[in-house]
């Protein structure tokens, strides 16, 4: 275990022992005076919670879901067909059958507290499952359907049995043994969960387990409150029912947070990959070139003095495609540091007279750091094309803003070309992709004996 997180894991299993210290002597008080181990008869209350339970297991199933259909683990499988059948039992089972201001009967009660045991024995083994599937669509698809048939089965095997089944409530008001029964195992089930995800996250690290653990700890102390207390009907309330709400509220901010997490890691390969080929495709080429002349230069140069110079010329280009390249690794903002790096890549462009380059950068215009190092490759790209293809001799660059928008624009007098039989060149295609990756438009005017003109106009 690395030795920053032993201390976030230390950090965090103090915190979980003083929650579960707190919950734990909450719930002793409570079974130690029966007389504060009260329901409440608040039957709008128990709607609304019992909604708002619905709500965000089944947010919590579909952000689930969505981690799946990425990554294809099977704990996050497991977890979206656990709490999918919660969303679906407390809407079936519970806030249906009450929605007319109707009790709750035995049947929906007992129906509902199968799918319940049903949901949390998959949240419970979803933290010992390791696996990844390579399917996706076809998994997903059967769990939902595994869920609609145990709920299904639940309510035919409650609804045949009917008076059979104990009553919530016995005389004296205590519960039925088979329900506290069915509460207990609903507790020792989160009492798996938590500590198996406290495990996952000793092991691996991932956010993601602590804030499972944490809602698991959440639930397990609502279950064994409803073991305590009677359930006398859908019009009360006690303190498990906020507790269960807290719990999956909890949940559902981890899950979106591990969601937000993985669509930045992926910002983030995604941005050192673009890194990468900037460099692979710049300052690669000026190294190669630095050790060219140098091996020339070792094995006896026939004009060392030239082959000198063009040593320092490509050594100098390469340094500044490093600075380049650091700029494009910068979150700073402005555009200072680019427009350095642009006009130095024009001096050394034009250094040999061949093509003179007027370089026209508006004050106070701003460009984003991913701006910066796409615009710089489009005006290298349409510069290098104006002096190698079409034998310019001058060509316009300028960077600026017109009625309210910002955008690019490298002109040259060079000889054009038909844009129809060289649209699909590689250049373009690499300009074109480059505007498209900043959300630029890209346009391109040429004609031959006309020069050639293209223009990005850049994101609001």
């Amino acid at each position: 275990m690395r030795h920053e997180h032993k201390d976030d894991y230390q950090a965090w299993l103090w915190g979980e022992v003083l929650l579960i210290g707190l919950l734990g002597a909450a719930l002793a008080l409570f079974v130690a005076y029966p007389s504060l181990r009260n329901t409440y008869s608040l039957p709008h209350v128990r709607l609304v919670l019992d909604t708002a339970v619905m709500l965000a297991a089944g947010m919590v199933a579909v952000l689930a879901a969505i981690r799946f259909s990425v990554d294809g683990r099977r704990l996050d499988l497991l977890l979206c067909g656990g709490f999918t059948a919660i969303a679906a039992t407390t809407l079936a089972f519970a806030i249906a059958p009450v929605l007319g201001n109707g009790p709750l009967h035995r049947t929906e009660a007992w129906a509902g507290t199968g799918g319940k045991l049903f949901a949390m024995a998959l949240i419970a083994a979803a933290p010992f499952s390791k696996r990844r599937t390579r399917a996706r669509g076809r998994p997903l698809g059967e769990m939902l359907v595994a869920v609609a048939i145990v709920l299904i089965l639940s309510w035919s095997v409650a609804h045949q049995a009917g008076s059979s089944l104990p009553p919530l409530t016995n005389a004296g008001g205590d519960q039925p043994f088979l329900l506290m029964s069915s509460f207990a195992s609903l507790a020792l089930l989160s009492l798996i969960a938590m500590v198996g995800f406290g495990l996952r996250f000793r092991s691996r690290g991932n956010d993601l387990d602590r804030w499972l653990c944490l809602g698991a700890t959440l639930a397990l102390f609502a279950e064994l409150h409803y073991v305590f207390t009677p359930f006398l009907s859908s019009r009360f309330v006690s303190q498990g029912d906020f507790l269960r709400v807290l719990s999956y509220s909890v949940l559902l901010v981890g899950v979106w947070r591990a969601i937000r997490y993985a669509e930045f890691g992926r910002a983030v390969a995604e941005e050192r990959a673009r890194v990468a080929r900037e460099i692979h495709d710049g300052l690669a080429q000026y190294l190669f070139a630095v050790s060219t002349h140098a091996s020339v230069l070792e094995s006896g140069a026939t004009d060392p003095a030239k082959t000198l110079a063009q040593l320092k010329d490509a050594a100098a280009a390469a340094q500044q495609e490093a600075r380049f390249a650091v700029l494009a690794l910068s979150s700073a903002g402005g555009s200072a540091p680019f427009d350095s790096a642009l006009r130095r890549y024009v001096d050394f462009l034009t250094a040999d007279g061949l093509l003179e380059v007027d370089l026209e950068i508006q004050d106070g215009i701003s460009l984003a750091p991913d701006e910066q190092i796409e615009i710089f490759r489009i005006v290298q790209e349409g510069l290098a094309n104006a002096r190698k293809h079409a034998g310019a001799g001058r060509a316009l660059v300028e960077i600026a803003e017109r009625a309210g928008e910002r955008f690019v624009s490298v002109a040259d007098d060079g000889a054009g070309f038909d844009q129809e039989e060289i649209a699909a060149g590689q250049g373009l295609k690499n300009m074109r992709a480059r505007a498209a990756s900043i959300g630029g438009g890209f346009r391109l005017v040429s004609a031959p004996g006309r020069g050639t003109a293209l223009e990005v106009v850049l994101r609001a």
